[in-house]
């Protein structure tokens, strides 16, 4: 069940609601033109790199990426001295992306609402998990570092 409560799980369902909404209900609504696809595809770039920056560095360090389990290390290093939560933000970004290049106004909505759901499914209890572990070390990494950007 794990398998099935995990952040791309919900990107992806995320991402075909924003997708139905741009094919079905459209309301002639628009971004309007290649800007748009630009911007869109700027987005999804940045995020997928986001993704792989963090994966790496998190394979380096040996620690796990999935986000249920008890992180055997605390990474501060790499893409990880920017953001506390890298995948996240690359995850928001695609989501992002694809509704731009889709043309889906009315699926903004969900780019606040992932966010949401991510911070409270995800984020608060790794978090919680690792000033558990990590205690003064990860004190200090929140005082060094943001949570998102």
């Amino acid at each position: 069940m794990q398998l099935l409560d995990t952040p791309p799980v919900w990107l992806i369902l995320c991402l075909a609601l924003a997708w139905a909404q741009a094919r079905c209900f459209d309301l002639g609504l628009g971004f309007g033109g290649p800007w748009a696809d630009f911007a869109g595809g700027l987005l999804i770039g940045a995020g997928i790199l986001l993704i792989l920056l963090s994966a790496l560095e998190l394979r380096r360090s040996r620690t796990t990426i999935m986000p249920h389990m008890e992180a055997d290390r605390l990474v501060t290093s790499g893409i990880y001295r920017r953001s506390r939560n890298p995948i996240y933000l690359g995850d928001l970004a695609i989501l992002a992306g694809f509704i731009l290049r889709w043309d889906a106004v009315l699926s903004l909505v969900l780019i606040p609402v992932f966010l949401w759901w991510i911070e409270r499914r995800f984020v608060i209890p790794e978090e919680d998990r690792l000033r558990r572990k990590f205690r003064a070390d990860f004190a200090r990494y929140c005082q060094k570092t943001r949570r998102w950007l």
